[in-house]
């Protein structure tokens, strides 16, 4: 992005330029894989930051991508100092709050061929089907949900159509970082507690 790209050579400076690393890492990747394998790329739609890449810089990308012929393109969006528009958001506890880079998507699907997928705080089947039924929407991905219940797809199949039951505390990161595997402090936590009989 331009708010700290700041190099001098072909990798700097105007979009072009900037893009540039881009298409040689996926062209390389390509080569290697040849045409038959699937690739996708994970592209911000904005970087939600003064100075960084927008909307109109993820279109320009994406349209590069698209013309050589990626398998798919996934829409997100923030940086680690975005504030509260990071890339995984907390309290997303109502409908209103979820598919946050859902409008990006869109905007990303309009201008290129290739599938789009979007990630952002989707929990519910309603607002998911919106996504792909009304606004066209290719795919929806989605991360933390499965980290507290891994069956949660199967769930929704059963008709238990209730939204994910993950709180979007991002506590499932701690042990991560401090104990070198993910899971849900919060299932954990209870999990504890039935067993005691404490809840």
């Amino acid at each position: 992005m331009a708010l700290i790209n700041r190099r001098t050579d072909g990798y700097g400076g105007p979009l072009e330029n900037r893009c540039r690393f881009l298409l040689e890492v996926y062209n390389r990747v390509r080569f290697q894989v040849g045409p038959d394998f699937p690739i996708f790329a994970k592209l911000n739609g904005s970087d939600n930051l003064e100075g960084g890449l927008d909307i109109n810089d993820a279109v320009y990308a994406a349209r590069l991508l698209d013309k050589e012929k990626i398998d798919a393109i996934e829409v997100s969006s923030g940086t680690s100092a975005s504030g509260e528009k990071n890339p995984v958001r907390i309290k997303i506890d109502k409908p209103d709050r979820e598919a946050y880079n859902l409008a990006l998507a869109r905007e990303i699907k309009k201008a290129v061929q290739c599938p789009i997928m979007v990630v952002g705080g989707f929990r519910s089947p309603e607002v998911i089907n919106k996504a792909v039924i009304e606004d066209g929407i290719d795919y929806i991905s989605m991360a933390r949900p499965f980290i507290r219940e891994p069956r949660l797809i199967n769930r929704w199949k059963e008709g238990d159509l209730s939204p994910a039951r993950c709180i979007s505390c991002n506590g499932c990161f701690r042990p991560g970082l401090k104990e070198g595997g993910i899971y849900c402090v919060v299932e954990k936590e209870e999990a504890k507690k039935r067993i005691s009989g404490t809840g």
